[in-house]
C-alpha cells in the first residue's frame, strides 16, 4: 500500500494515494467471506452461504465496504507516519479527491485538520483597562419605585373619570374584519394597561378618554408582519366596552416592604434592600460593560497579536456557514445570478474568508485561555442555562434542550459559556476583585 503523507503546516496535512484494483478485490473477498458467516439467505443454511452468492446479491454494498477498508488503512498508517493522534484531529478527515480510474484503481486525496499549537505569550498584559462602574443613589431609588409599583395590586379608582395613560382599562372587546368576527379577537373583563404597547398599534391610544360603560368602535390596521397571515395588513374594527378603570397603588417603601421583597433575608430593612439592589444593578452594568465593550476589544487584540496556523477545513466550514446566512437574505433574482455564475459565489466566499479566519482563530484562542486558566463548563451547567432561558420564555425546557441537541447547538453554547467565563475571570482579576 503506497501513499504520500505531508504536513502542510502545524494544523493541516494532506494524504494522497492510489488504491489499487487488486487491493480492493482482496478486501472484497475478505468482507464477502465475513458476511457469508452471518447472512440469512433463503435456500442456504446460515453460515453456509457461498461467497459467490453473497458477492452477487450485495455487490454494491460490499464494494463500498472494500473501498472503505482500504481508505481506513491508508489513513491509519498516514496518521501514524505523521505522528498525529486521534485526539489531535479537528473534525473528520475530508476527501478533496476521490476518482475511479478506467483500470479500476482509485485516486484519493484526503485533507486532515489538526488542533494548532497556540502560544498565548503574555496574554494578561493585553487585557484592556477595566473601569469599576458606580451605581448612583438615583438609580437605586428608581429601581425601588419600580419594585413598589410592579408589586402593587390593581385597585379600582376611587372616583369615576376618563381613561388616561398608565391606567388599567377593564374592557370587553370583539374584533371584526369585513364585518366578520375572527378567531382570538374576543375577550371579556380584560385589564389592558394603557401605554404598554401590548395591543395592535393605535388600539390603546383610542381607549384614552373613554368613560365608564362607554361603548366605542376602535379601528386599527394589523401590521404587515403580523403572525396570523389571514389578518396581516388588514383593517379591523373592535367593538369595545369600558367597565372600569384600575390603577396600581404603590406600596410604601419601608422595612415591611423590604421583608416582602427579601423573604430569605432575616431582619431585612430598607437599607438591606438598597444594598441588594445596588449589587444587582452593578452586576448587570458590569456584565454589559464586559460583554459589549471589553470582551470584543480583548479578543480582537488577541486575534491580532497571536499567530498560528488554522485548519483549512474548519475555516471552509465557517465560510460555508456565513455564505448560507448571506444567501438567506438575498432576493430570488440574486440567487439565480449566483446559480448561473459560479465565479460570483467564489467572489463572495473570498469576501467572507477574512472574518471566518478571525472567528476560527478566536475559538482556538479561547480554548487555549480556558486551559491556561483552568476554566471549564460542565454539561450540567449548559443544561441549567438552557432550562432557565426556556422557562423565562415560557417554553418547555425539555423540548428546547431536545431541539438544541438535534440541531447540534450544544457544543457552540458550551463554547460561548466558556468564553464568557474565562474572559470575565481575567477582567475581574484586572479590576482587582
Amino acid at each position: 500500500m503506497e501513499f504520500n503523507a505531508n504536513k502542510v503546516d502545524e494544523a493541516n496535512a494532506v494524504v494522497t494515494a492510489t488504491v489499487s484494483k487488486d487491493l480492493i478485490e482482496k478486501n472484497l473477498d475478505k468482507v464477502a467471506k465475513q458476511a457469508a458467516k452471518t447472512l440469512d439467505i433463503q435456500g442456504f443454511r446460515k453460515g453456509k452461504v457461498p461467497v459467490s452468492v453473497v458477492k452477487q446479491r450485495y455487490a454494491e454494498n460490499l464494494q463500498q465496504d472494500a473501498e472503505g477498508e482500504a481508505v481506513r488503512d491508508i489513513l491509519t498508517n498516514a496518521l501514524k507516519q505523521l505522528n498525529i493522534k486521534n485526539d489531535d484531529l479537528v473534525g473528520e478527515p475530508a476527501f478533496s479527491k476521490y476518482e475511479k480510474q478506467d483500470n479500476g484503481d482509485i485516486e484519493i486525496e484526503i485533507k486532515i485538520a489538526c488542533k494548532p499549537e497556540v502560544d498565548l505569550g503574555d496574554y494578561k498584559s493585553l487585557i484592556p483597562a477595566v473601569e469599576d462602574k458606580e451605581i448612583s443613589d438615583k438609580e437605586i431609588e428608581e429601581r425601588l419605585e419600580e419594585m413598589s409599583k410592579s408589586s402593587a395590586p390593581l385597585e379600582k379608582i376611587k372616583r369615576k373619570r376618563m381613561v388616561r395613560e398608565g391606567d388599567f382599562a377593564v374592557i370587553d372587546f370583539e374584533g371584526f374584519v369585513d364585518g366578520v368576527a375572527f378567531e382570538g379577537g374576543k375577550a371579556e373583563k380584560y385589564p389592558l394597561e394603557i401605554g404598554s404597547g401590548s395591543f395592535i398599534p393605535g388600539f390603546e391610544e383610542q381607549i384614552v378618554g373613554m368613560k365608564y360603560e362607554e361603548q366605542k368602535d376602535v379601528t386599527v390596521t394589523f401590521p404587515a408582519e403580523y403572525q396570523s397571515k389571514e389578518l396581516a395588513g388588514k383593517e379591523a374594527v373592535f367593538k369595545v366596552t369600558l367597565h372600569e378603570i384600575q390603577e396600581k397603588v404603590p406600596a410604601e417603601i419601608d422595612d415591611e416592604f423590604a421583608k416582602k421583597m427579601l423573604p430569605q433575608e432575616e431582619n431585612a430593612t430598607v437599607e438591606t434592600l438598597k444594598e441588594k439592589i445596588k449589587e444587582q444593578l452593578k452586576n448587570a452594568e458590569m456584565g454589559k460593560y464586559y460583554r459589549e465593550e471589553l470582551k470584543p476589544q480583548y479578543l480582537d487584540t488577541l486575534v491580532e497579536k497571536i499567530n498560528f496556523a488554522l485548519p483549512s477545513t474548519v475555516v471552509d466550514q465557517e465560510v460555508n456557514f456565513a455564505l448560507n446566512n448571506k444567501v438567506r437574505t438575498m432576493t430570488e433574482e440574486e440567487i439565480k445570478g449566483l446559480q448561473e455564475d459560479a465565479s460570483k459565489v467564489e467572489s463572495i466566499r473570498d469576501e467572507l474568508k477574512g472574518d471566518a479566519e478571525k472567528s476560527v482563530k478566536a475559538t482556538f484562542i479561547v480554548d487555549a485561555l480556558a486551559k491556561a486558566e483552568g476554566v471549564d463548563v460542565s454539561d450540567q451547567e449548559v443544561t441549567q442555562v438552557i432550562y432557565y432561558e426556556a422557562m423565562q420564555m415560557g417554553q418547555n425546557p425539555q423540548d428546547v434542550l431536545k431541539q438544541y441537541q438535534e440541531a447540534g447547538y450544544l457544543a457552540a453554547i458550551k463554547m460561548s459559556m466558556i468564553e464568557d467565563k474565562v474572559i470575565t475571570k481575567l477582567l475581574d482579576e484586572k479590576l482587582g476583585k
